[in-house]
This record gives structure tokens, sequence and C-alpha cells, in this order.
């Protein structure tokens, strides 16, 4: 899509994967889950065994000679031993970017929404027994309350925090220097600036895309699929403060519903964009197909 002259592209990593309700949504019952099976059909929701389809994937995004990509999802060859649709993944998503017509040395910068481990994994990749940032020439803007955020959950946890993704796809970036420590309000460039969104983490952001009257929004993982529409506020064990995130996420489908901005979320299945409608008192996500 273009937002001006902006181009964005999508690049999955995982292009669609079933997940049981009850891993992120656990007030949902079943009669519950069948109604939204009705109402968002087959594509989003598995109608004989109710799991909800996600997909994994970045946003490449080009502004003149500049390529970012908004966050870098699940990666190859990481021990995920909690997750086995992540572990030890011999994925394409490079040859998918390449395709797109980006290769690793082209990325300037790596706009990290959180840092969770579907958000972070191909920050870096093996070569050699050794983890080494995937995007040589890049900057990856992290948001700094988030990186203290994490290390403290490690200092707590051990490396399991956060499915063992800070020794291999984060620590390397910093050791590196590659990592650049922002606030959450940070503006990348002309038109592209950051939005601090917390409830899915302490220092979550949204990623803002504007070019005259374009306008475009990186949620993140403020809304996981479109079943949240209908009830914004509904809990899910995926945010770390539920309630946090559950009234930013009220209150940002309040804000643009019915708008011309284009929403551009983190998991919903390909498209993946679209628009947020008012549906009663509730509301629906359009998906943009073109």
């Amino acid at each position: 899509m273009q937002v001006g002259n902006i181009r964005i592209d999508r690049v999955a990593d995982i292009e669609k994967s079933a997940h049981p309700a009850a891993r992120g949504f656990p007030t949902l019952t079943k009669e519950m889950l069948q109604e939204h099976a009705i109402r968002l059909g087959p594509d989003l929701i598995d109608p004989g065994s109710l799991d909800l389809f996600m997909s994994f994937h970045t946003y490449v995004v080009r502004q003149g000679d500049a390529t970012m990509l908004v966050d870098a999802c699940v990666g190859n060859d990481k021990e995920r031993p909690a997750r086995p649709d992540w572990h030890r993944r011999q994925g394409d998503f490079l040859e998918r970017l390449a395709a797109a017509g980006v290769r690793p040395q082209d990325v300037d910068a790596v706009l990290c929404t959180h840092l969770h481990a579907d958000h972070v994994g191909w920050n870096t990749r093996l070569v050699n027994g050794q983890w080494v940032p995937t995007f040589p020439n890049a900057r990856y803007l992290m948001a700094e309350v988030e990186l203290r955020h994490f290390q403290d959950k490690v200092a707590r946890e051990g490396n399991a925090a956060n499915n063992h993704c800070y020794p291999d796809s984060v620590l390397p970036v910093i050791e590196r220097g590659q990592a650049e420590l922002v606030s959450t309000s940070h503006r990348i460039s002309s038109g592209i600036y950051t939005e601090h969104a917390p409830g899915h983490t302490p220092g979550s952001v949204l990623i803002h895309i504007e070019d005259g009257r374009e306008h475009a929004i990186c949620t993140g993982d403020l809304i996981h699929h479109p079943l949240q529409m209908s009830d914004p506020g509904m809990p899910t064990q995926y945010c770390e403060d539920p309630p946090a995130s559950a009234r930013l996420r009220s209150s940002f489908c309040r804000q643009y519903a019915d708008t011309r901005i284009v929403v551009l979320t983190a998991h919903f299945p390909y498209p993946s964009k679209g628009w947020i409608k008012r549906d009663g008192q509730a509301f629906r996500f359009e998906f943009d197909y073109r």
C-alpha cells in the first residue's frame, strides 16, 4: 500500500497458524466462539476446532532512500520449547523479504513495537553457531522503558523470560552496538513516529506513518484478533497488564472508528490491514483487500 509517498509491504514469517482460543481469551465460552466463528467466517476462526487463525509478519516501510521494518517476527533456529510452532523453525522469511526487493543489508532500521519473542525473532540469525544481527546496517529502535522492563524480568526469572528470546534475539543486537534506545514517544523520521501504548507490555508503542492526508497506524499487540472488535474490553492472557490493555484498545477503537486511517495489525491473517467500523455499540474490522 501507499501512504502518500511512503510504500508499505507486508512480508509474512508465518502466514497462518491456528491457536486455541483459551490460550489468549480465557473468558470466551464455546457458545461465544461459535457465534464469532459464524460472524467472522472460516478464514479467521476454524469452524470445527474453534481455533483462532493468526499471522506473524513484518511491515516493510520505504520512505525515500530509507528502508525500515516494523517488528521482526518469530525467526529461525530459536529455542522456544513452550511454543512448538516457533521451536527451531526453518522458515523462508528472508527469501520472502528478498521477493519484496529487500536484502538484509538494505535495511536501515528495525522498529520494535515491543520485545516479545514473536516480534524480535529475526533481529538475529544463527551464523557458525553465533547469534548475529540479521540486518548488519540497521539501527534497532526499542523503547528504553521496554528494554529495562525486559532486563528486570530476565534478572528475576532467568533467560526463560519471554520465551527465551533475550539472549538470542535482543542481547546480540545490544552487544554489536546496533540497539538505539528511545523514548516511547519518538520521532523516527518526518511523518513516522511512536506513541506509547502500555498494557500489553509497559513499553509497547504504536507506530504512526503519515504523509500528506494519508495516515496508517501499526498497532503491534494492542489488538490480536478481529473477534476483539466486538468487545475491545475483553481480557487477554497475552497481555502483561490486561486491564490497561483493554482500556487502551477500547479508546483506540472509539478514536479511529469510521475514519480514513488504515490500521496495520500484527497478527490478523492476510491482508492484515483495514479499518475499524462502528457496529451498534461495538466495532468490527473491515479488511482492505485492494
